[in-house]
């Protein structure tokens, strides 16, 4: 199905000539791109997953109305549903483009099941990989509350999940991150801890075989929960920290981000492309700003965040005034950068930006490509991201009244 139309309206006054805004779901369900970190685009950037009855931030596992969709961007954005089961969460396109990786939630606290399913790209040769039904195994723990995102080693060989954990014989409750081996099917868990609530884990794009068993970590310090496993605070105190972590569970590592009274982790981090960067948005007390940091690993010596020893910190948006930004990514290989502003900034817009070297310089070129006239509720959140090579940028947006997903194309004019 075509739904896609042209949105002029959405660009703004100081948006250069040659780009387009193309309105990519039009229907009466709430539709949104995947979470912007999200392995959900084929590499050679033609197609990429959405979901409907969805947010940008998930979706109900028992809503049978939520799907994930294939669209194809040489058709038009043409849509074609790739999931029926209810359930379906936590797609990763594999790194070849030739598979989708998806799990069924069907879990409990005491129980339940959850499915690994394996597809083509287009829907089909659907089968099942793994079935979690128990305790996961070499642990007294049940899984349930299913993260809405997977994260895909660049190899193909491992997939990571987070989770809550039940153990119902001593009454414990946690949260960790699993591993599955994709090769040959089956289940670790490698994290596990009252901490890791909202984990956002990344692999490393890095196809270095030591880096790529890397993953990005947010360690939530301070939450609070129903015995259930919902969430009712993210953080306390001194907020989150972002470490990195082998996906053997070895070799935990801190990003020198947050937790020094002045500078908190807003809980938005990436890989900066393929390399052994990463990047995070920090709200600071002295300044009330919003800023952009970039940094390497460092060793674990506490929860010491911005005051890690050996810290390498580059404030990538020290030459945008009063910065303001939020979600943000990068194309694949770490050379262009789409983020979103708060709403202080003219309601929220959309910019991209040139990024030079590694750990010296700031963001370059900046350039305004929408106004995306979101209401900035939670469920409606813009979270941009660029295609792997960088020509087009997603967004969302309930300027309709409706939540839906957005593409900005003809980056390449400005150089991506």
């Amino acid at each position: 199905m075509k739904t896609a139309r042209i949105r002029p309206d959405l660009l703004g006054p100081e948006c250069p000539e040659g780009l387009e805004i193309i309105q990519i779901t039009t229907g009466v369900l709430p539709a949104s791109h995947i979470y912007m970190e999200a392995q959900i685009f084929a590499p050679d950037s033609k197609c990429f997953l959405l979901h409907e009855s969805a947010t940008p931030h998930g979706s109900d596992p028992k809503d049978p109305k939520h799907r994930y969709l294939l669209c194809n961007l040489e058709q038009g954005c043409e849509l074609s549903p790739v999931t029926c089961e209810t359930g379906a969460t936590a797609p990763s396109i594999s790194p070849d483009g030739m598979h989708v990786y998806y799990f069924v939630d069907e879990t409990r606290l005491d129980g339940g099941k959850l499915t690994l399913k394996r597809m083509n790209l287009d829907g089909s040769a659907r089968e099942v990989l793994y079935v979690l039904q128990g305790t996961i195994p070499g642990t007294p723990f049940f899984a349930s509350q299913i993260y809405p995102l997977s994260t895909i080693r660049s190899d193909g060989k491992r997939l990571a999940l987070s989770c809550f954990l039940a153990d119902m014989s001593s009454g414990t409750r946690t949260w960790g991150l699993m591993v599955f081996d994709l090769e040959n099917p089956s289940v670790n868990l490698i994290l596990e801890g009252p901490s890791w609530c909202n984990v956002h884990p990344q692999y490393s794009r890095s196809i270095c075989p030591e880096s790529q068993r890397d993953i990005l970590v947010q360690e939530n310090h301070g939450n609070t929960h129903t015995p259930d496993g919902e969430i009712i605070d993210l953080t306390g105190g001194n907020g989150a920290d972002i470490h990195v972590i082998r996906d053997d569970g070895s070799n935990f590592r801190n990003m020198p981000w947050g937790r020094d009274g002045n500078e908190f982790c807003q809980g938005h981090q990436c890989w900066r492309g393929n390399t052994a960067w990463a990047i995070t948005s920090t709200n600071t007390r002295h300044r009330d700003e919003q800023q952009l940091v970039e940094s390497v690993c460092v060793p674990h010596t506490g929860h010491d965040g911005a005051r890690s020893p050996g810290a390498i910190r580059n404030n990538l948006s020290r030459e945008f005034p009063s910065p303001s930004f939020s979600h943000f990514a990068t194309d694949a290989i770490g050379s262009w950068f789409v983020t979103d502003t708060f709403a202080c900034d003219n309601g929220g817009r959309v910019f991209v930006a040139k990024m030079g070297i590694a750990g010296t310089d700031p963001l370059s070129s900046w350039t305004c490509i929408a106004y995306p006239h979101c209401s900035w509720r939670k469920d409606a959140h813009i979270h941009p991201f660029l295609s792997p090579d960088g020509k087009t940028a997603y967004f969302n947006s309930d300027e309709s009244g409706v939540l839906h997903a957005y593409m900005v194309r003809g980056l390449e004019s400005l150089g991506t």
